[in-house]
């Protein structure tokens, strides 16, 4: 498929009911080894892979004897807790025969929606990607309240897929792609092998989820489709009950691939510059505006002077010093900090704040051009 093979970072969910074997709740080691076969020939093919998994309630709930049923919340979380450990000691083992480190990460939809929660979570990944680690993440089922469930990790995996500016979403379903009817109930349905933009009519032929296991189905796999494709991430809804199921992709296997609405970085971009509200403003010197027309990011050195009160990831202007709008951006640093090292060389930063922070105070990836550097 030309998109996993153009994809340079690639997000794959994997929902329970492919995990977890219905019938005995015993996960399906072989069906997991295969899949992170295709994560390391992936990784080994030049590609950054995350994993976004659920199964955690599924493995717990049979390993504390809960009963068949709906849960309480609060033996949701413990059967979480439980589970949790099995799944991520699966996919450390998984994935050690290819000499690949599997990386445990679990986030809120606070993680993914506060911007301070949302920085350091995207820095954490980051750091794993450029150690050539595989990070499994899942959502924190053990403090979530019923509150700030994502609902379904297909959402979580479309948020993981924004904040990371992944190229390509794979959602591995019980079903080869999206069709005009439920096929389990109508012979007639057909299979949408293609999707440019989700419209009214593609919404209404999702159905429920029928495995009973998780709480996705293709209305899920659609709304996460529609976060994913606006940050400029392609998706591809893909059968996943079988082994290897993305070698069976990479080979032509039938599915469903809905196009991205421009870039992840443009689309990034536009977010920052036109969609946060500024809390404050940074004064940067001609040198420091000619190194972002050029690309670079804004270093200390530049900055003469710090206007309002913001805090580490919220969105500040940038403007000249005859108060011209260079830039807008997310800031590293909160304005107490970003006062003391204003003006001073990266090598400074810690023996001024007394702790390594970024190098950074606004990184070329959290900036936008909107004025006259643009």
């Amino acid at each position: 498929m030309t998109a996993l093979l153009a994809a340079r970072r690639i997000v794959i969910k994997v929902g329970s009911a492919l995990l977890v074997d219905a019938e005995t709740g015993a996960l399906r080691r072989d069906w997991l080894k295969s899949l992170c076969a295709d994560a390391a020939a992936l990784k080994h093919a030049g590609k950054e892979v995350i994993l976004v998994s659920s199964g955690a309630i599924a493995l717990g709930r049979g390993a504390l004897k809960l009963k068949t049923g709906a849960l309480k919340l609060e033996e949701s979380q413990a059967a979480a807790a439980a589970g949790q450990v099995r799944l991520a000691e699966a996919y450390a083992d998984s994935l050690a025969g290819d000499n690949i480190v599997a990386a445990q990460v679990l986030l809120t939809l606070g993680d993914t929606e506060q911007r301070r929660r949302y920085l350091n979570a995207r820095a954490t990944l980051r750091t794993l990607l450029a150690l050539h680690s595989i990070p499994v993440i899942n959502e924190n089922d053990t403090v979530a309240t019923a509150e700030i469930l994502f609902g379904d990790n297909d959402r979580l995996a479309s948020r993981v897929a924004s904040m990371m500016e992944a190229d390509l979403l794979v959602l591995l379903s019980d079903v080869d792609g999206l069709y005009s009817a439920d096929p389990s109930r109508d012979a007639g349905a057909r299979h949408i092998p293609d999707v440019a933009a989700i419209t009214t009519e593609i919404e209404v032929m999702a159905g429920g989820s029928v495995s009973g296991m998780g709480r996705g189905g293709m209305a899920s796999k659609l709304a996460a489709a529609k976060i994913a494709t606006a940050a400029g991430c392609g998706v591809v809804i893909a059968l996943g009950k079988t082994d290897h199921p993305i070698a069976a992709l990479d080979a032509g296997a039938r599915a469903t691939r809905f196009h991205a609405s421009g870039t992840p970085a443009a689309a990034r971009k536009r977010w920052i510059a036109g969609v946060l509200k500024p809390e404050g403003t940074l004064i940067i010197d001609a040198g420091a505006a000619r190194a972002l027309s050029d690309g670079r990011s804004l270093l200390p050195a530049g900055i003469r002077q710090i206007d309002g009160r913001f805090e580490r990831g919220d969105a500040v202007l940038v403007r000249d010093q005859e108060g011209r709008e260079i830039a807008r951006g997310l800031a590293a640093y909160g304005a107490a900090d970003a006062e003391r090292i204003a003006g001073r060389r990266t090598v400074e930063i810690e023996a001024i704040l007394g702790y390594r922070g970024r190098d950074e105070m606004i990184h070329r990836d959290d900036l936008a051009l909107t004025g006259e550097a643009r």
